[in-house]
Protein backbone atom coordinates (compact mmCIF):
# COMPACT_ATOMS: atom_id res chain seq x y z
CA UNK A 1 0.00 0.00 0.00
CA UNK A 2 1.28 3.44 -0.93
CA UNK A 3 2.15 5.93 1.80
CA UNK A 4 2.24 9.72 1.91
CA UNK A 5 3.78 12.22 4.27
CA UNK A 6 1.68 14.59 6.32
CA UNK A 7 2.77 18.19 6.68
CA UNK A 8 4.04 17.33 10.16
CA UNK A 9 6.33 14.64 8.73
CA UNK A 10 4.33 11.63 9.95
CA UNK A 11 3.21 8.86 7.62
CA UNK A 12 -0.31 7.69 7.01
CA UNK A 13 -1.85 5.12 4.70
CA UNK A 14 -2.95 6.48 1.37
CA UNK A 15 -5.33 5.32 -1.36
CA UNK A 16 -4.59 2.20 -3.35
CA UNK A 17 -5.56 1.56 -6.95
CA UNK A 18 -8.05 -1.07 -5.80
CA UNK A 19 -9.73 1.36 -3.40
CA UNK A 20 -10.14 3.94 -6.14
CA UNK A 21 -11.39 1.44 -8.71
CA UNK A 22 -13.98 0.00 -6.34
CA UNK A 23 -15.09 3.44 -5.21
CA UNK A 24 -15.74 4.68 -8.72
CA UNK A 25 -17.42 1.46 -9.78
CA UNK A 26 -19.87 2.20 -6.96
CA UNK A 27 -20.20 5.86 -8.00
CA UNK A 28 -20.95 5.00 -11.65
CA UNK A 29 -24.76 4.67 -11.42
CA UNK A 30 -25.24 7.98 -9.60
CA UNK A 31 -22.13 10.03 -10.46
CA UNK A 32 -23.82 12.40 -12.92
CA UNK A 33 -26.71 13.01 -10.54
CA UNK A 34 -24.48 13.71 -7.53
CA UNK A 35 -21.62 15.63 -9.16
CA UNK A 36 -22.94 16.79 -12.54
CA UNK A 37 -24.36 20.09 -11.34
CA UNK A 38 -21.85 20.69 -8.55
CA UNK A 39 -18.86 20.61 -10.88
CA UNK A 40 -20.57 22.08 -13.95
CA UNK A 41 -18.87 25.50 -13.89
CA UNK A 42 -15.42 24.00 -13.51
CA UNK A 43 -16.08 21.48 -16.26
CA UNK A 44 -17.26 24.20 -18.64
CA UNK A 45 -14.20 26.35 -17.92
CA UNK A 46 -11.82 23.46 -18.50
CA UNK A 47 -13.49 22.44 -21.75
CA UNK A 48 -13.51 26.05 -22.99
CA UNK A 49 -9.76 26.27 -22.39
CA UNK A 50 -9.25 22.97 -24.22
CA UNK A 51 -11.38 23.97 -27.19
CA UNK A 52 -9.22 27.08 -27.69
CA UNK A 53 -6.12 24.92 -28.05
CA UNK A 54 -7.59 22.23 -30.28
CA UNK A 55 -5.86 19.16 -31.67
CA UNK A 56 -5.75 15.77 -30.00
CA UNK A 57 -6.98 15.59 -26.39
CA UNK A 58 -6.50 12.96 -23.69
CA UNK A 59 -9.04 13.12 -20.90
CA UNK A 60 -7.72 11.13 -17.95
CA UNK A 61 -10.50 10.13 -15.57
CA UNK A 62 -13.16 10.59 -18.23
CA UNK A 63 -15.64 8.81 -15.95
CA UNK A 64 -19.16 8.61 -17.34
CA UNK A 65 -18.14 10.83 -20.25
CA UNK A 66 -20.12 13.79 -18.95
CA UNK A 67 -17.62 16.19 -20.57
CA UNK A 68 -17.50 14.52 -23.98
CA UNK A 69 -20.44 16.33 -25.62
CA UNK A 70 -18.91 19.70 -24.66
CA UNK A 71 -15.74 19.36 -26.73
CA UNK A 72 -15.59 21.10 -30.10
CA UNK A 73 -16.35 18.62 -32.90
CA UNK A 74 -13.01 19.30 -34.61
CA UNK A 75 -11.05 17.95 -31.61
CA UNK A 76 -10.02 14.30 -31.37
CA UNK A 77 -10.68 12.88 -27.91
CA UNK A 78 -9.38 9.77 -26.18
CA UNK A 79 -10.73 9.03 -22.72
CA UNK A 80 -9.28 6.80 -20.00
CA UNK A 81 -10.56 5.78 -16.59
CA UNK A 82 -9.71 3.28 -13.87
CA UNK A 83 -13.33 2.11 -13.63
CA UNK A 84 -14.90 -0.16 -16.24
CA UNK A 85 -18.35 0.66 -14.86
CA UNK A 86 -17.72 4.37 -15.45
CA UNK A 87 -16.52 3.69 -18.99
CA UNK A 88 -19.65 1.67 -19.76
CA UNK A 89 -21.61 4.85 -19.07
CA UNK A 90 -19.22 6.84 -21.25
CA UNK A 91 -19.56 4.38 -24.15
CA UNK A 92 -23.33 4.65 -23.92
CA UNK A 93 -23.07 8.45 -23.99
CA UNK A 94 -20.82 8.38 -27.06
CA UNK A 95 -23.17 6.04 -28.90
CA UNK A 96 -26.34 7.95 -28.02
CA UNK A 97 -24.75 11.31 -28.84
CA UNK A 98 -23.06 10.02 -32.01
CA UNK A 99 -19.84 11.66 -30.86
CA UNK A 100 -17.65 10.90 -33.84
CA UNK A 101 -14.73 12.94 -32.48
CA UNK A 102 -14.16 10.41 -29.68
CA UNK A 103 -11.29 8.19 -30.86
CA UNK A 104 -11.57 5.67 -28.06
CA UNK A 105 -12.22 4.89 -24.42
CA UNK A 106 -10.05 2.52 -22.38
CA UNK A 107 -9.40 1.34 -18.85
CA UNK A 108 -6.01 2.73 -17.91
CA UNK A 109 -4.00 3.63 -14.84
CA UNK A 110 -3.30 7.38 -14.68
CA UNK A 111 0.17 6.58 -13.36
CA UNK A 112 0.98 4.25 -16.29
CA UNK A 113 -0.51 5.72 -19.43
CA UNK A 114 -0.22 3.41 -22.43
CA UNK A 115 0.73 6.08 -24.95
CA UNK A 116 4.05 7.13 -26.50
CA UNK A 117 5.74 10.36 -25.46
CA UNK A 118 4.39 13.57 -27.00
CA UNK A 119 1.06 12.06 -28.12
CA UNK A 120 -1.45 14.80 -27.25
CA UNK A 121 -1.93 18.55 -27.65
CA UNK A 122 -3.96 18.70 -24.42
CA UNK A 123 -4.07 16.41 -21.41
CA UNK A 124 -7.18 17.03 -19.34
CA UNK A 125 -7.66 15.69 -15.81
CA UNK A 126 -10.79 16.74 -13.95
CA UNK A 127 -10.81 15.99 -10.20
CA UNK A 128 -8.31 13.18 -10.78
CA UNK A 129 -5.06 14.25 -9.12
CA UNK A 130 -6.44 13.96 -5.58
CA UNK A 131 -7.86 10.50 -6.32
CA UNK A 132 -4.77 8.61 -7.49
CA UNK A 133 -2.36 6.79 -5.14
CA UNK A 134 0.75 8.68 -6.34
CA UNK A 135 -0.27 12.13 -7.62
CA UNK A 136 3.21 13.31 -8.63
CA UNK A 137 3.74 10.16 -10.68
CA UNK A 138 0.45 10.78 -12.46
CA UNK A 139 1.42 14.39 -13.19
CA UNK A 140 4.74 13.16 -14.59
CA UNK A 141 2.84 10.82 -16.90
CA UNK A 142 0.52 13.59 -18.05
CA UNK A 143 3.56 15.72 -18.90
CA UNK A 144 5.27 12.83 -20.68
CA UNK A 145 2.46 12.21 -23.16
CA UNK A 146 1.95 15.94 -23.78
CA UNK A 147 3.44 17.41 -26.95
CA UNK A 148 5.80 20.40 -26.72
CA UNK A 149 3.69 23.53 -26.88
CA UNK A 150 0.68 21.67 -25.50
CA UNK A 151 -1.13 22.16 -22.22
CA UNK A 152 -1.92 20.06 -19.18
CA UNK A 153 -5.24 21.27 -17.80
CA UNK A 154 -6.36 20.07 -14.40
CA UNK A 155 -9.38 20.77 -12.25
CA UNK A 156 -8.34 19.97 -8.73
CA UNK A 157 -9.03 20.48 -5.08
CA UNK A 158 -6.54 22.80 -3.38
CA UNK A 159 -6.51 22.27 0.36
CA UNK A 160 -5.29 24.58 3.11
CA UNK A 161 -1.74 24.60 4.47
CA UNK A 162 -2.84 25.69 7.95
CA UNK A 163 -5.69 27.07 10.05
CA UNK A 164 -9.21 25.86 10.84
CA UNK A 165 -9.91 24.73 7.28
CA UNK A 166 -6.78 22.56 7.41
CA UNK A 167 -7.96 21.06 10.72
CA UNK A 168 -11.40 20.24 9.30
CA UNK A 169 -9.93 18.73 6.14
CA UNK A 170 -7.68 16.47 8.19
CA UNK A 171 -10.62 15.27 10.28
CA UNK A 172 -12.69 14.54 7.15
CA UNK A 173 -9.96 12.62 5.36
CA UNK A 174 -10.53 9.16 6.93
CA UNK A 175 -14.24 9.51 6.11
CA UNK A 176 -13.88 10.41 2.44
CA UNK A 177 -10.95 8.15 1.53
CA UNK A 178 -13.21 5.07 1.00
CA UNK A 179 -15.25 7.24 -1.39
CA UNK A 180 -12.18 7.58 -3.64
CA UNK A 181 -10.80 11.02 -2.83
CA UNK A 182 -8.86 12.99 -0.24
CA UNK A 183 -9.31 16.36 1.44
CA UNK A 184 -6.16 17.46 3.27
CA UNK A 185 -3.10 16.56 1.23
CA UNK A 186 -3.17 18.98 -1.67
CA UNK A 187 -2.21 22.49 -0.65
CA UNK A 188 -0.85 24.61 -3.49
CA UNK A 189 2.65 24.13 -2.10
CA UNK A 190 2.51 20.50 -3.18
CA UNK A 191 1.65 21.40 -6.76
CA UNK A 192 4.33 24.09 -6.74
CA UNK A 193 6.92 21.58 -5.56
CA UNK A 194 6.02 19.24 -8.41
CA UNK A 195 6.22 22.10 -10.90
CA UNK A 196 9.67 23.13 -9.66
CA UNK A 197 10.96 19.63 -10.39
CA UNK A 198 9.20 19.13 -13.73
CA UNK A 199 11.60 20.00 -16.57
CA UNK A 200 10.05 21.92 -19.44
CA UNK A 201 6.74 22.60 -17.64
CA UNK A 202 5.60 26.10 -16.77
CA UNK A 203 2.50 27.50 -15.09
CA UNK A 204 0.20 29.22 -17.58
CA UNK A 205 -2.82 29.97 -15.36
CA UNK A 206 -4.35 29.24 -11.99
CA UNK A 207 -7.84 30.42 -11.05
CA UNK A 208 -10.41 29.57 -8.42
CA UNK A 209 -13.43 27.55 -9.48
CA UNK A 210 -16.73 26.92 -7.65
CA UNK A 211 -17.89 25.38 -5.40
CA UNK A 212 -16.73 27.32 -2.34
CA UNK A 213 -13.42 28.40 -3.87
CA UNK A 214 -11.77 25.15 -2.74
CA UNK A 215 -11.05 24.07 -6.31
CA UNK A 216 -8.81 25.49 -9.00
CA UNK A 217 -8.45 25.32 -12.76
CA UNK A 218 -4.72 25.03 -13.42
CA UNK A 219 -3.07 25.17 -16.82
CA UNK A 220 0.49 23.97 -17.26
CA UNK A 221 2.30 24.46 -20.56
CA UNK A 222 4.99 22.18 -21.94
CA UNK A 223 7.75 24.36 -23.32
CA UNK A 224 8.67 23.78 -26.96
CA UNK A 225 12.44 23.73 -26.48
CA UNK A 226 13.18 24.04 -30.18
CA UNK A 227 11.12 27.22 -30.51
CA UNK A 228 12.45 28.60 -27.23
CA UNK A 229 16.00 28.22 -28.52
Amino acid sequence: MAKIMNLDGTQQLDLTRGTVEQAYDRWAPVYDLVFGGVFAKGRQAAIAATNKIGGRVLEVGVGTGISLPLYAPNLRIFGTDISEAMLDKARQRVAEGKLKNVEGLAVMDAEKLEFPDNSFDVVMAQYVVTAVPNPEKALDEFARVLRPGGELIILTRVSADAGMRRFIEQKLQPVVRPLGFRTAEFAWSRYAKWLAGAPGIELAERRLIPPLGHFSLVRFRKVDVAKAA
